[in-house]
């Protein structure tokens, strides 16, 4: 089998932001070129995350929720449980993907995902992410180092959205936020991953996939 082939599937539960970006980011910088690639399924504690071109302007009252600076790309968002995060540590060189496949990938997955359940959503040329009628359901942010990708996408299935007025999304000002739960969706972070995990599988051509949970085994 070859290392494309490989893939390595982590469900990590309710973790702290800044911990798993430090091991996104060790994860990145220690692997080589027979590492298998990893997919981290996991929900963050409340926390409000700026990316590399983030402006404080669309920081608007963040008060007792913590606000990270970090190296992805993207502006404003917001992480808190009932939101299931999706890391993707992938060796594109290695696979041949370029940044903008890899996105529309992504784009494509959620799509699909939301399809199953009679759910129309769609991606924006201008604006990362997916929507429903308009409305954001999901985001998107990564980082490229030495070929690799880290960070990913964060789907909102039964989370609370009200921290995502404290913000302007994304940059957008009044950027409307909804949930799989309310449109007939996923209804639960387990049904979401279940799912997310088996259309990566299919996009990414694994057959037979190696689930972990924790970053130690």
């Amino acid at each position: 089998m070859s290392v494309n082939e490989q893939l390595v599937i982590r469900e990590l539960g309710l973790q702290d932001y800044t911990h798993i970006w430090q091991q996104m980011q060790q994860f990145t910088d220690n692997r080589h070129s027979d590492t298998p690639d990893e997919i981290w399924l996991l929900q963050h504690q409340p926390v409000f995350t700026q990316g590399q071109a983030g402006k404080e302007e669309h920081l608007l009252f963040p008060g007792d929720i913590p606000v990270v600076k970090v190296d992805r790309g993207g502006q404003v968002t917001y992480h808190g449980p009932g939101q299931l995060v999706v890391y993707v540590l992938l060796d594109i060189k290695r696979r041949q993907l370029g940044v903008r496949n890899l996105v529309t990938m992504l784009e494509q997955i959620l799509v699909e995902l939301l399809q199953r359940y009679q759910i129309n959503a769609a991606a924006k040329a201008d604006a990362p992410g997916v929507y429903v009628d308009g409305a954001k359901i999901a985001s998107l942010g990564l980082r490229v180092r030495k070929g690799c990708t880290f960070h990913g996408l964060a789907l909102n299935v039964d989370m609370d959205l009200t921290p995502f007025q404290r913000i302007n999304p994304c940059g957008y000002a009044g950027m409307q936020m909804i949930r799989s739960a309310d449109l007939g969706g996923p209804q639960s972070i387990a049904e979401a991953s279940k799912l997310i995990a088996e259309l990566f599988q299919q996009h990414l051509a694994i057959t037979v996939p190696v689930f972990k949970t924790g970053l130690e085994n």
